[in-house]
């Protein structure tokens, strides 16, 4: 499925240009850390990425191939306020199994929730969940369709420290399992730890893309250098 290689990507709302002419290339292995100051298009890259919105221009091949709903079927995308179901958590995870046709796996479904830490929610009702639970049964469900690319779109912003350990914790086995992570985060200290290669945006143009350990001790850019230093670029 992958590489995931872009060429001259662009999307554009109402003449004002979100991502623009962007060209990369994702490898198949490790996370990749997405970052970049408000409104860089981080999360609109997950999207058009994803197959959730169409570019304007340009070209998103995985593995050569055009996206199509059968490479869709292979990915999972976590938001950074998750949608759930107005069920129970463990109709929740049900849900996300049956779309896949794997009909009710309760052992799996247990299974998965303890892995999250929240087995002992299963019957609670899903949106009356902590923010930090929440995301986590956003998690548990997204690894229910045991995807070979999972996007991550701030899975962690304001969330509680149990909840953030439970994301780095599982994005690290995803890592060591085979599956390709995309992360978006504003979080220095968190790309520091989980990142193995970033992915600098600025005013939707990518400015920066290279190993973790060179992006944050030898940035190239003014502007990546400037966003390390925690000050407001524009």
């Amino acid at each position: 499925m992958l590489p995931l290689v872009t060429k001259n990507l662009g999307f554009k709302v109402n003449g004002a240009i979100l991502i623009n002419d962007l060209s990369m290339t994702l490898d198949a292995d490790g996370v990749s850390v997405v970052m970049g100051p408000n409104g860089a298009g981080k999360s609109v890259l997950l999207r058009l990425l994803h197959g959730l919105m169409e570019p304007t221009s340009g070209t998103i091949r995985w593995a050569g191939q055009a996206p199509d709903e059968w490479l869709r079927r292979r990915q999972a995308m976590m938001f950074q306020r998750p949608i759930l179901l107005r069920r129970s958590v463990r109709a929740n995870m049900d849900f996300a199994l049956r779309q896949r046709a794997r009909g009710n796996q309760r052992e799996k479904i247990d299974a998965l929730l303890g892995h999250v830490g929240l087995k002992d929610l299963a019957e609670r009702p899903a949106r009356r969940l902590s923010g930090g639970e929440q995301q986590r049964l956003a998690l548990a469900r997204a690894l229910a369709l045991e995807p070979e690319v999972l996007f991550m779109d701030e899975p962690a912003a304001s969330l509680d420290p149990a909840s953030t350990v439970t994301i780095e914790t599982v994005v690290r086995e995803l890592k060591e399992s085979g599956t390709k992570v995309v992360f978006v985060t504003h979080d220095v200290a968190q790309a520091r730890r989980i990142a193995d290669d970033i992915v600098f945006l600025h005013r939707g143009r990518l400015l920066e893309q290279s190993d973790a350990v060179t992006f944050f001790e030898q940035p190239s850019s003014s502007e990546a250098r400037q966003y390390l230093d925690g000050k407001i670029i524009i």
